[in-house]
């Protein structure tokens, strides 16, 4: 079972470092050991917690099919009524770890702030790119992150940006 996940990260690591080398992103990749907490993340990478890249899968509290990724700065907390107005439906809640899992490939912690699926919204809060040069995410997996110039991420990811923060 572990290996079927582990092929599933790999892959997701592997699609993101060809988007971006494919579309001339500034950016590089930290391996590092596989690490929870955010401050000590962000330690090992050399940024600031605010420019950690917090990947959050969202989804319509009344089950609707689409689900939203949230993306706001590492150091701060998600207001699910600021999502709902952004994505236009009436309460948001946060997706299973399971539900993250099967639409994501990736395990919590591990999500990457892009979408690969027309099933997953990207909904960025602006601070995270406004405020910071580079963001920081963990790349499909725990033990390997990626530092992306915030210019370039808006550009490639084309997010819909909206404040998402409390």
């Amino acid at each position: 079972m572990w290996r079927i996940h582990a092929t599933k990260f790999f892959i997701m690591f592997e699609q993101l470092l060809a988007l971006l080398q494919n579309q001339n992103a500034r950016f590089r990749v930290i391996p590092h050991p596989p690490e929870g907490k955010s401050e000590l993340v962000a330690q090992i990478r050399g940024t600031l917690p605010g420019q950690g890249a917090k990947a959050m899968l969202c989804k319509n509290r009344e089950g609707a099919d689409q689900l939203y990724l949230a993306v706001l700065s590492g150091d701060r907390k998600l207001d699910f009524k600021k999502l709902a107005q952004a994505v236009q439906i009436r309460k948001a809640t946060l997706a299973s770890p399971e539900e993250a899992m099967q639409a994501t490939s990736c395990v919590i912690g591990a999500i990457p702030p892009f979408s690969f699926s027309p099933r997953i919204t990207l909904v960025v809060d602006p601070d995270l790119v406004e405020q910071y040069d580079e963001i920081a995410f963990n790349a499909g997996r725990l033990d390997h992150s990626m530092v992306l110039n915030a210019q370039d991420y808006v550009r490639i990811a084309q997010p819909l940006i909206s404040p998402l923060c409390a």
